[in-house]
Formats: structure tokens, sequence, C-alpha cells
């Protein structure tokens, strides 16, 4: 067993693509804003109004999903103000303009202390996330069961009003009832005259109104001969605050017999979770926080994951798969519980490598090896930014409590292109340090910069740390997260550089949840997959031997104080964790196939299954070869870790991008 190590970028490599780049994902963007009229909510304005708070500068990376890493903001709270967004399209296209000159400031694998690989074998070429279909993530649920899209039927229930609820009113009554129920205008009720008036057709509109506009009451009236169905607001907008929250969300009746989640499995392209949280919301008329999942999943991939979501039956659900472009919605079912962060038991990965040059040997040495001794457990490039500031500076900065630091570099101008609206909003802080004058640079409110702006308008530059704070929770969380994955894989690739791949006296491993040492005389008793290494905080031990010092040294290098790592603010105050050093994927297999077409799927999605498309065929010879890699993952590690041993290549998008823009082109 061997161990080696990254010198400096010397193999060619292909490119790692990024978001957005897929040929076909403009023309897919564009058809999902035509969007049926029966789905979303009349006069708001496009799918990305409801986006999480991102920092507008990051175009996300491409690399692998974070299994089940859960630092997403799971319950934010959306403001409810009006922006002027751009426009998906319009984002997109200054992104791909801007991307590569963006790149050559990001970091590269060394930066983040990545320095090591396991394997003895050569490493070859290959072309991860050429197309996002080419990355496909299937959770592993509680019961590790892996969570597949095969069932799109609705659960019979007497208590469901009919389909018609859907269709029965117009385009122009459903704005008028958002309007009353948003109390976007004077009036006090909205009249919907029946047209065909039947017992059974008012019944319908009653369902309708009731179902579609939570908090509205309905009651008939007759005026002058003809039959009304008359939607107004039960109790002001105390009644409507109350239905919307997470706690009661519909005020009208949920049949007692049925269990008050409806869990469904999610298939998605191309989005992130909470980017699909928000869609589904919207068109749902619901908040976002009444629905819970297990683990995040990242946008440049076709992920399939089980959702919760509280008291939306499974017919109002299904329907949204007639008006979703790139979703599917399915196996449906009631339970009492929701989804908790944390429960799965991982993630099972289905990748495509292509146009690799290795020979089947080479592949066949570097996939025995990754399924006999596996990676090191390295956190990912997407885990500190992709952009000329990394995220774990400012988690630094965070917990050295030097806050004018923090507000610098969230807000200074940087090297490498952003989007012209960040340019010109930190052009303007720089020159005026007037926290309203940038914020009116930015079209975008919601990305940290704008969070920020809006907490130094309302709390001063003299509380940094309060204005800091309006930033939601998980995401102020994500920086000082990622300085600790920072320390950590630098540790390990020093723990790996001076013990190697077997565990020594003084290595750490977990009893249950508690870590102990490794006496002289059990060493025998562990393999190197055994060992534990802790990521920085008041409530972890350190190994026994060199690595404790080289900790000591580099948080004392960095201005911390390793004996006393809480913080005056309880939360910025680190407990630590552990975190195994070698993972060894599970049900590995792989196969290499020869085709010509690089826009040709290479395998069947479920989606492809569900409309019974064959699987691919492919020849003996042909223009291109790749390598199709089947691997399970547990909860928070980096399948981009995983191919990285395979390849031997650096997984930074800066490395990618050097190596290869033309696809930017």
């Amino acid at each position: 067993m061997e161990m080696t190590e990254v010198t400096g970028v010397s193999l060619k490599r292909g490119s790692l693509a990024v978001e957005g780049n897929d040929s076909m994902a403009p023309a897919e963007e564009a058809k999902r804003q035509k969007v049926l009229d029966s789905c979303l909510p009349t006069g708001q304005d496009g799918l990305e109004h409801g986006s999480p708070p991102t920092s507008g500068h990051v175009p996300g990376p491409p690399e692998a999903v974070n299994a089940g890493q859960g630092k997403k903001n799971s319950d934010v709270q959306l403001e409810e103000e009006e922006e002027d967004g751009l426009s998906e399209e319009a984002e997109e296209e200054e992104e791909a303009e801007s991307f590569a000159d963006m790149m050559k400031h990001g970091l590269t694998e060394l930066d983040v202390g990545i320095t090591k690989f396991v394997s003895s074998h050569q490493g070859f070429s290959g072309i991860l996330k050429e197309r996002y279909s080419d990355f496909v993530v299937h959770e592993i649920g509680k019961d590790g069961r892996i969570s597949h899209l095969d069932d799109l039927s609705v659960p019979v229930d007497e208590e469901d009003p009919s389909e018609d609820v859907f269709t029965v009113l117009t385009a122009e009554e459903k704005q008028r009832l958002e309007e009353l129920q948003l109390f976007k205008n004077k009036e006090t009720s909205v009249a919907i005259e029946v047209v065909e008036d039947t017992k059974e057709k008012r019944t319908v509109i009653h369902q309708a109104i009731k179902s579609l506009f939570p908090g509205l009451e309905t009651k008939t009236e007759d005026r002058e001969g003809k039959k009304y169905i008359v939607a107004y607001h039960a109790a002001g907008k105390k009644a409507l605050a109350k239905v919307r929250t997470a706690a009661d969300p519909r005020k009208h009746s949920w049949p007692k017999s049925r269990g008050s989640y409806c869990h469904f499995v999610l298939y998605k392209e191309n989005k992130d979770t909470m980017d699909a949280i928000n869609v589904l919301s919207k068109y749902l008329r619901v908040k976002p926080n009444i629905f819970s999942y297990m683990g995040t999943k990242d946008k440049r991939a076709i992920t399939v994951q089980e959702i919760a979501v509280l008291k939306i039956s499974a017919q109002r659900l299904a329907h949204l798969n007639k008006c979703l472009m790139n979703f599917k919605l399915g196996n449906f079912s009631y339970q009492k519980n929701p989804l908790k962060l944390g429960e799965l038991q991982g993630n099972h990965f289905t990748v495509v490598l292509r146009n690799i040059t290795g020979t089947d040997d080479q592949v066949q040495q570097a996939m025995n090896s990754l399924k006999e001794i596996g990676f090191i457990n390295y956190y990912g490039m997407q885990r500190f930014g992709t952009t000329a500031v990394p995220t774990y500076q400012v988690g630094r900065a965070i917990l050295q409590n030097s806050w004018t630091e923090v507000m610098d570099l969230i807000l200074k101008p940087r090297s490498g292109a952003e989007k012209g609206y960040l340019v010109k909003c930190r052009e303007e802080w720089a020159k005026s340090k007037d926290p309203a004058a940038a914020l009116r640079k930015l079209p975008v409110k919601r990305c940290v910069e704008g969070q920020l702006l809006r907490g130094l308008s309302k709390y001063g530059m003299k509380n940094i740390v309060s204005a800091f704070g309006i930033i939601p929770r998980n995401n102020r969380l994500m920086y000082i997260h990622s300085y600790q994955s920072y320390v950590w894989n630098n540790m390990v690739s020093k723990r790996i550089e001076e013990y190697g791949l077997k565990p020594v006296p003084g290595d750490l491993v977990l009893k249950g949840a508690t870590a102990t040492y490794i006496d002289e005389e059990d060493v025998n008793n562990y393999s190197i997959h055994d060992v534990v290494m802790p990521l920085p905080g008041f409530d972890v031990i350190y190994p026994k031997h060199k690595i404790s010092e080289a900790y000591r040294e580099m948080l004392t290098a960095d201005n911390l104080d390793i004996d006393n790592m809480r913080h005056k603010i309880r939360d910025y105050s680190l407990s630590g964790a552990y975190r195994k050093i070698i993972i060894r994927p599970q049900n590995v297999s792989w196969e290499v196939v020869a085709y010509d077409d690089p826009k040709i799927p290479l395998f069947n999605t479920d989606v492809d299954n569900l409309e019974g498309k064959p699987p691919p065929v492919f020849a003996s010879e042909g223009k291109y070869r790749a390598l199709k890699m089947d691997f399970s993952l547990p909860p928070s590690t980096y399948a981009t870790m995983a191919i990285r041993e395979v390849l031997k290549m650096d997984t930074s998008i800066k490395n990618q991008t050097q190596l290869n823009t033309t696809w930017l082109r």
C-alpha cells in the first residue's frame, strides 16, 4: 500500500464543467420559464425570486454532491421585500463570460491542504461532469434502502377533492384571489360567478379556493338571480399569518386518520435542494420551512432524495408533475413524522468520466485501489468557495473576533471577474463606506453581501456583530466550518506524510461516539480505516504524536488558542468533531464503454426507466471511451475526492479552467 504526493500539476487533464455549461441547459432553462398558468401564482417575478440567500458572486462549484453535509440553511426565512431580480438567462450568460477570468484567482487543492494520494497507479485524464446528467446521486435512507423514483401513482384517499380543483378557476380569478389572499388590494372579498350552477360545481369551486389559497374562507350568495361563490378573509391579517406558519399551515380540515406529513421522492435535474424547495413552495403558495429533508444535494447533477411536507396532499404534489420542467415527484406516502437532517445513511453515486485516456489496465488498477483501499476523506473544493476570498479566511476572522476584517473580506473589491452589479457594489463600498449607497447598486439583495449591507444600514458600522447576524445562521456557520475543514485537510496530509497508511500509537479511534487513543499493544487490532482525526474545538482530544503539535502550531500561527475554542458569541464556539481519515466506498462497480457522440447519455435515469426508454447499447469501438462508475459513500464525504484518487488529478475549478477553457466559449 503506497502513498504518493501532489508535487505540481503536470498531467494533461480534461475539463471540469461549471454549472450551466451543459449544451442543453439554456434551452431547458428557457422552457422551464414557460410553466402552465394553472400552477404558478400569477404576479410573481419568476422562480429565482424565492431563492435562498447565497453569495451572488459564487457561480456554484461543479464538484460532487456533499453527501448529507446538511450545512445549508434548512429553514431559511425568506424576506418578503420585492426585488428587481436579474433573469436567470442573463446571469448565466454573464457567468460564462467571466468565469475563466474569475478562476485565475480561485483556489487550487494545494491551497486548502489537499496534497496526498493513497494509491500507486498512474493517473489518467478524464472529463468530470461534462454534462450534469453524467453525475447522478441517489440518497440512501435511514433504513439502508437507495431512493428511487419508480411510482408516480397517488395514494387513493376519499378525503381528497376531485382533480377539477386545479382547472375550475380561470387565470384572472386566480390572480384576484391571490391578491386578496396577500392583501395586495383594497378588496375585502372576491365574488366568482357559478356559470353552470350545480351543487357539484359549487363544491369544486369552494374546495379549489380553500386548498389553493390558504387563509381564505368561502360562502355561496344569490345576487340578482345568479349564484356566486364569495371568498373572504376569515379574521384579517392575523389569520393569514397563522395559516402560513409551519405549525399550522392549513386552517381547514386535514383527515385525522392520515399522517400529518406527505413523504415523497423528488427527482431533480440541475437544481440544488433549497432552490428546488423554493420552487415547490412558490407553486404551492406555502412557506419553504414546512418542507424537511435528510441531506442537501448540489445543483450540477441529477439527484433523487426523499422530502417530507406538512399537510400538503399527494394529489396536490402530483399535480406539479404537469407544470415543472426537470422535476418529478412520486413514491408518495403519508407519515406521522417529518425528516431530519443527517438521518440518511449516505448517497449512492453513478458517475461518468468521459473521454478517458487511461488504458484498461490503468483503469482496473485505479478502480481496484478505490474498492480495496479507498481515498483520503478530504473536504472537497466546494467547501471553500470559488472566488479570490476563500470562505475559510472569513471563518478565521470570525474566530479571531476581527469583525472589521470579516466585513472587509466579504465586501471589499477582489481580484478576478465578477458579475457587474457586484463589482459596482464593491467599488461603491470601497469609495464611500456607505452601506445604503452600496446596497442600491445591488439588484439582488439576498446575496451575502446584500444581507450584510442591510445589517450595517440597520445597526451601524460600530455594531458589525449584529449586522453580520442578519445573515441566516447556517450561512454564517458555513464560514467557521470552512476554517475547521481547512485545518483538518492540512493536518490529515501531515499525518499521512509522517506515518503513512497504517495506524500508529497515539492515533485516535472511535468507540461509540467517544475518541480513544491507540496503545502500542493494541496497534495491530486496528486498520487505517478506523483512524479518525479531530476538527478543532473545545470538546475534542488531539493525537498523542507529532500531529498534535502541528495542530497547535497551525492555530497559533492564525492567532487562535487551541486550548480555548469557546467564542464570546455562543454561535461561534466550536465544539469540534471527529472524521475518518480514509474512506472505503461500498458497492463499487465500473465499466469502460465506447461512444461516438459526446451528447448521448451513457445510462438510464429513473425518469427514463419510468418512460420505458431502452438502456443505451454500446459499440465495441468508438471515437471516445468513458469510465462509468458506481459507488456508495457515507454522509459528509465528497465524491470528487474519490474521483480525484482514480484520476490522480486536481479537482479545483481553477486548475480545470486553466487546462481547458474552450467549453466556456
